[in-house]
């Protein structure tokens, strides 16, 4: 009784959109009447109000996942057409309007054949509509719109500019991903505090280049795990040389990892290096990519064995099974093919002219010694003689 007195208030509080406003958009149900906007932290349900209205409901008597609470409600869009009921929860296990979330997981393919375990999540509902009939039967008939947003928690993010300052992606929400929340940054200290700027001349060879992968604007259930970084000549690195930073249960012994997997950025530093095949240009110049994993924090632990990943002798970046292909601008990599800065320190005038003085006495001592021995032979021999 509760319910259906709720129920009845809120169907006064409607706006009451009526069949002769719905002009030739009253009509019955169909199929494609909902639209689904899978945001990178919300979902947007848009139903079609005029059929609703048709079968003898409003926007009020649309339930979603039997959620009576008010944040959970429909509002009604009549500024556009067709008008519609509009329904927004966010990406929240917590509170996403009674959702259900299930993450399943399959081999990758394409350039994700490394792993052998790659998760997505998959977001669902319904709203049902209830009818507001308080007899034996109904005319009315029931609603129910169906709802599904499935997440990849694997991306593919690369530099394909690297330039002066770093870039996050700004892109449209698209079938579910949340690869607009990732970006990638370059810094020039280990506080992650200092852009790396790079002139045009490069930056010195074994100059600390601190990265950093982070995701903004995500539901916190998921942390950022960094897969695999490399880096490559060219922006598209199916046809390039590449050089691995890190991958599975690996990395270059210069690589260093700070944060991976605890937090939702993932951190690391390398020194910079050269192509050699770049070694006739002024300058080296190369891309840095990261195959990044979105993971539930109670799982991230269990990709961080190597008993769950696998290893790849080549380089496969072809797109097949790989939905749709994500890029972020941040930084150009650019080193000078050429150091003053060397693990062997050069030596200097001054440190030269010691060394020849050292030279000559060394040699003099040597030649010194030879005439002794000389001369000591000389005498033996003579005595032998004798």
């Amino acid at each position: 009784m509760k319910i259906l007195l709720l129920l009845l208030s809120l169907i006064v509080r409607s706006s009451q959109l009526t069949l002769n406003e719905c002009g030739t958009e009253a009509r019955r149900p169909q199929v494609s009447d909902i639209a689904v906007k899978c945001g990178t932290s919300s979902i947007d349900l848009a139903i079609q109000i005029c059929p609703v209205i048709y079968t003898g409901y409003n926007e009020t008597l649309l339930i979603l996942n039997h959620m009576l609470d008010p944040v959970c409600r429909a509002t009604l869009d009549d500024s556009v057409t067709p008008p519609v009921a509009h329904f927004n929860f966010p990406l929240n296990m917590t509170h996403a309007c009674g959702s259900i979330f299930r993450t399943t997981s399959s081999a990758g393919t394409g350039i994700f054949s490394d792993f052998s375990n790659i998760q997505t999540v998959n977001i669902s509902g319904v709203v049902r509509s209830v009818d507001p009939t308080t007899g034996t039967i109904t005319y009315n008939a029931e609603l129910k719109y169906y709802y599904s947003c499935a997440y990849p928690l694997e991306y593919l993010i690369n530099n394909t500019q690297i330039d002066v300052s770093a870039s996050s992606i700004s892109v449209k929400d698209n079938n579910g991903s949340f690869i607009s929340t990732l970006s990638m940054e370059l810094f020039s200290d280990s506080s992650y505090t200092q852009p790396l700027i790079i002139p045009d001349l490069g930056i010195e060879l074994r100059k600390n280049v601190y990265v950093e992968v982070k995701a903004t604007n995500l539901t916190g259930q998921y942390h950022v795990l960094l897969d695999r970084c490399y880096a490559s000549i060219s922006p598209l690195p199916s046809n390039s040389s590449f050089f691995n930073l890190f991958v599975p249960c690996s990395k270059d012994q210069f690589t260093t990892m700070i944060e991976n997997g605890d937090s939702q950025s993932s951190r690391f530093h390398f020194p910079a290096f050269r192509f050699i095949e770049q070694q006739n240009e002024t300058v080296s110049t190369y891309y840095l990519h990261c195959i990044t994993r979105l993971c539930e924090k109670s799982t991230c632990s269990t990709f961080k064995q190597c008993n769950s990943r696998r290893k790849r002798s080549t380089l496969d970046t072809s797109a097949e099974g790989i939905t749709s292909t994500y890029t972020i601008t941040s930084p150009e990599i650019i080193t000078k093919t050429e150091t003053t800065e060397s693990k062997e320190k050069p030596l200097d005038a001054n440190e030269e002219d010691d060394s020849a003085v050292g030279l000559g006495v060394a040699v003099g001592i040597l030649a010194f010694a030879c005439i002794i021995a000389l001369s000591v032979a000389a005498v033996f021999y003579k005595r032998l003689r004798n």
